[in-house]
């Protein structure tokens, strides 16, 4: 994931998401996407920025800026918060439970030294959990970044996150 660039402003950032997307509100989730990619994540003034510039047809109601929040928070690919420059996401789902994802989130957190929801002090890492990931035939299943692993092991870990150090 990307941190935020020093000579692009978050301005500059949502209205070359929206040029690129459209300003369509059916653009909305591939506009927060890339802003999210742009930027680390998705502060609420670049909400209200790209909802000022999507089009809405008279006809339709206007989508509030709590709407379109929520829609930002339920995916877990966006983030609303400051996050560190790698983001671990956890899959807690039962079919990674059953194959081994209860000792593996504990050896997560430990190699971490974090929990659930806290970035670390160096701003390296941020851990979140999520519900699942989709591929819960090679559970145990984690996302660093854009990066998917399966059939993850404690032993892997500190592999895994030497190669985001």
């Amino acid at each position: 994931m990307l941190t935020v660039t020093e000579n692009k402003n978050l301005a500059q950032i949502v209205e070359a998401a929206v040029e690129k997307h459209g300003a369509r509100p059916d653009a909305f989730i591939p506009i927060l996407l890339e802003i999210n990619h742009d930027y680390g994540y998705i502060p609420a003034e670049a909400i209200r920025l790209a909802r000022k510039l999507l089009h809405q047809p008279e006809e339709h109601v206007l989508v509030s800026e709590g709407q379109l929040f929520g829609l930002a928070s339920f995916y877990h690919m966006l983030h609303t918060e400051k996050t560190g420059r790698h983001v671990v996401q956890f899959c807690e789902s039962a079919p990674c439970h059953v194959q081994g994802g209860r000792e593996l989130w504990k050896a997560v957190q430990q190699t971490l030294q974090l929990q659930a929801g806290e970035t670390d002090p160096e701003d390296r890492f941020t851990l979140k959990t999520v519900s699942c990931l989709g591929i819960c035939g090679v559970g145990p299943v984690m996302l660093v970044d854009d990066d998917l692993y399966g059939n993850v092991t404690p032993d892997q870990l500190a592999n895994i996150f030497a190669k985001y150090e």
